[in-house]
């Protein structure tokens, strides 16, 4: 087998993620340890000195954490222990593995981007863990929250739609039915510019009406390979009898908007008969700032059925029926919150592995997926995306991504090239998306 590429790194300055360690990530910290501050009061309301303490050392350990990054220092292995602690501390010692013969340790500048991203936040996670009792404080909380009030009108015309949708589906012919199929997954992808982790945490929820935006967005989509998922869902529906089972599978982005537009295809899935079950997997830990956990997603839920909009309450109590039948199922793994790419799902995490092969179709949502789908590598452009996946095929899957990082495959030849003239920040501004399939076609 050919030699991979490197993986990308900051020790390539000017990079996006020379600029992601220098910039974003300390800013990130910044804001949690804002966040810690801000809350000191309610602390010491719920849990008195005790609480007061437990504050000022979670501060403490990550301004400590914001030193070691800024200056560049060796990664140290996770001191406090939880359920990944040791799959961590090995993973450092595969790391430091890499560099002996050379004098060096692996550091924040130096090492894989996505391994130091992903250790920075689960640094982030031992901090509030090592800070009883509120170690099951999330930082992120808020903003997250946040992203779903502002984008209160932009979710209620998409309920809206979905409500009206359902009330006429039998109506559909199969052109109408795929027409709708394609504008949900286009607003799915779109819901994932909602990003808090690409904006260092600041706002970023969704103003505008996707719904009207999607033909001027068309232009904006590299790879589309939108066919192959109506070609694959609509012959299992043919088929009924002899599939009486079709589950989807969605690896889940960002909570609030996204989290929503994610929702909102789920459910069109199971009214239009294309999938009869939706497994949703989300973070154990808060992560990447806007990644969904359980928390959110019940909250979510729960603040959809509380809305005093008749169509965004309709779909909230269908959600929440969705789940307790067992149409909807949310899972969590503490693979998603490990620094591995996912070819090694399979050693690493093999009952996760063999959860996802019991999937007809798994959607991979969003920029972070995408970068561990291809080992996150200096990858030509025109590398095949199933080259790529380095052995990783469960199932058929599809990504649905907003470019976010400087790793995209599968594009034809030329394409990156103009794109780079005309666009220079075309890899990482969230501007352009990718629906990207593997699997028979």
């Amino acid at each position: 087998m050919a030699e991979l590429p490197d993986f990308l790194s900051a020790r390539d300055v000017g990079s996006f993620a020379y600029l992601t360690i220098k910039d974003r990530i300390p800013q990130i910290l910044t804001k949690a340890i804002d966040t810690l501050h801000r809350h000191k009061n309610e602390f010491f309301e719920e849990h008195g000195e005790v609480g007061m303490e437990a504050e000022k050392k979670a501060i403490s350990l990550l301004s400590k954490l914001r030193n070691e990054l800024q200056t560049d220092k060796p990664i140290i292995p996770l001191v406090y222990s939880w359920a990944d602690t040791d799959m961590w501390n090995q993973y450092l010692k595969y790391q430091e593995s890499l560099l002996s013969g050379s004098d060096g340790k692996p550091s924040w500048f130096q090492s894989p981007w996505l391994y130091v991203e992903c250790y920075m936040y689960r640094r982030i996670h031992e901090a509030i863990i090592q800070s009883p009792p509120i170690d099951d404080f999330d930082v992120f909380r808020e903003s997250k929250d946040q992203n779903f009030f502002e984008s209160q009108e932009s979710a209620i015309t998409l309920c809206t739609h979905l409500q009206q949708l359902t009330s006429s589906m039998e109506d559909l012919d199969k052109n109408q039915l795929k027409n709708e199929f394609f504008k949900l997954l286009q607003i799915s992808l779109w819901g994932n510019k909602c990003d808090l982790s690409l904006s260092g945490g600041e706002s970023s929820s969704q103003k505008t009406d996707i719904l009207a935006s999607l033909e001027d967005l068309k232009a904006f989509i590299l790879v589309n390979d939108l066919e192959h998922l109506w070609s694959l869902l609509s012959k299992f529906r043919e088929r009924r009898a002899e599939t009486p089972v079709v589950r989807v599978d969605f690896v889940l982005d960002n909570s609030g908007f996204e989290l929503i537009t994610d929702l909102v295809l789920a459910d069109f899935l199971l009214s239009s008969e294309l999938a009869t079950e939706i497994h949703f997997h989300g973070k154990m830990i808060p992560w990447f700032v806007s990644d969904t956990t359980l928390r959110d997603f019940t909250w979510v839920l729960e603040q959809v059925k509380r809305s005093n909009h008749k169509h965004m309450a309709k779909c909230g109590v269908d959600w929440e029926k969705h789940v307790q039948v067992g149409r909807w199922v949310y899972q969590d793994h503490v693979f998603w919150t490990l620094p591995h790419a996912y070819c090694a799902m399979s050693q690493v995490a093999p009952d996760l592995h063999a959860e996802l092969q019991k999937a007809r179709l798994i959607l991979f949502k969003g920029d972070l997926n995408y970068r561990k789908l291809a080992g996150d590598r200096k990858w030509e452009f025109t590398v095949p995306f199933h080259e790529a996946l380095n052995g990783f095929h469960p199932a058929p899957l599809c990504s649905i991504r907003t470019l976010k990082a400087e790793v995209q495959v599968g594009l034809p030849p030329g394409l990156a090239e103009q794109l780079t003239a005309s666009d220079p920040g075309w890899l990482t501004t969230g501007k352009y998306g990718i629906f990207q399939f593997d699997g028979p076609v």
